[in-house]
């Protein structure tokens, strides 16, 4: 039997690609002779990378950069391996979370105000100088509230911020090379820029903002933006997604006429589609899904339901590994006919739980594949704990 297996992260646990590696050993255990296929999965933000790297069509470049707060980086990003022959072109994929992530700051170093992404800029400039002319932009994970400020700058933008809060902006030594790139955003959020859904308010507080900081984070916003739309001609405030990543989806979507395309789509999907998941599921006879929490959320487009609406569409038999599982997660699920087996076969404590590493998982995936019967379902036993 051929067993794909296409989880999300364990946010702050496992990384898709530790998570994918632990179902399989553990089914392997117990079924030697079945294929296993490996498909982890991401959403833009920090794993983005490694999840597309595992398909073997990618290789590793690093560039120097700067991190949200101006000390210099090593920033990695993936280009398509040469002679491929699923790519006709070279493409590049960066992670916004590399150089400008909040990963990359200490929680005391979290500045609202001064993080920049300009060493995202910086990577993307990388890339141009590399050749590339069509990039996969993840977005997740940042540490800013610049609207994109930074990335302008390090592709020529000259910025200044006068007295009172406004802004100057000259775009003319904008990178011409632009004017050949085709950028795809992976965004899984709907937020405008500014107000009570934007980006100061919505993002800002786990980036280092108490409330008084988020109403001038959100007024600073304003001002860039009259400044950016007034040089561009271009009305993007109010876009869905605009306020992803501290407003970065704005600004680039702003200058989107310098570029051939910019646009923004779900995240989950781009990596999907990177990976060749389809395909890879058109070869399956079980997939095998997982993400830390199925819960009210899942029904709200998280990874397991993408891979689920996929799998129904394959009729191909899905199951969903949840850490946590509630409810309204397994009622989501259910409606496509997944079958949802929690980690743990008793409740634990979440610290437990995500100090576990990845044994519990290769457990699971045994567990799963002494359940299997070979009919496209599982055995109701004690034996593998089903919801």
């Amino acid at each position: 039997m051929r067993v794909l297996i296409a989880p999300d992260s364990f946010k702050g646990s496992l990384s898709s690609v530790e998570v994918a590696e632990a179902l399989a050993e553990g089914w392997r255990r117990e079924r030697p002779d079945d294929e296993t296929m490996l498909a982890p999965l991401a959403d833009g933000g920090e794993g983005t990378l490694e999840a597309i790297a595992a398909t073997g069509s990618w290789k590793w470049e690093a560039v120097e950069a700067s991190d949200p707060i101006g000390r210099p980086v090593t920033a990695r990003w993936l280009r398509s391996a040469d002679g491929t022959p699923a790519f006709d072109f070279p493409r590049a994929v960066v992670e916004l979370a590399s150089a400008s992530g909040l990963s990359r700051l200490a929680l005391d170093e979290r500045d609202p105000f001064g993080a920049s992404t300009r060493g995202t800029g910086e990577v993307i400039r990388a890339v141009l100088d590399a050749g590339v002319r069509r990039i996969v932009l993840g977005i997740g994970g940042s540490a800013t509230t610049d609207g994109g400020r930074g990335i302008l700058e390090a592709l020529g933008a000259r910025v200044r911020e006068l007295p009172g809060g406004a802004f100057e902006i000259d775009l003319s030594g904008l990178d011409p090379r632009l004017a050949d790139t085709e950028l795809r955003i992976a965004c899984d959020v709907t937020n405008p820029l500014l107000g009570e859904r934007g980006a100061a308010a919505t993002y800002g507080p786990q980036k280092g903002a108490d409330p008084g900081d988020v109403e001038a984070l959100d007024a600073r916003l304003t001002s860039w933006a009259d400044a950016l739309e007034g040089a561009t001609a271009r009305r993007e405030r109010g876009s869905a997604g605009a306020g992803a990543a501290g407003g970065t989806a704005f600004g680039l979507l702003s200058i989107g006429s310098w570029f051939r395309r910019v646009e923004l789509v779900p995240g989950v999907d781009l990596v999907v589609e990177e990976i060749g998941l389809e395909e890879m599921l058109a070869e399956a006879d079980l997939v095998i899904t997982g993400e830390g929490r199925i819960d009210s959320q899942t029904a709200f487009g998280k990874t397991a339901l993408g891979v689920a609406r996929l799998a129904q569409a394959a009729r191909v038999r899905c199951v969903a590994v949840g850490g946590g599982v509630e409810p309204e997660g397994v009622e989501a699920l259910g409606r496509f006919g997944v079958t949802v087996v929690p980690v743990w076969e008793q409740p634990v404590l979440l610290a437990q739980a995500m100090a576990a590493g990845s044994a519990p998982l290769v457990e699971c995936g045994a567990r799963m594949a002494r359940g299997w019967r070979g009919d496209g379902a599982f055995h109701r036993s004690p034996d593998v704990v089903c919801s």
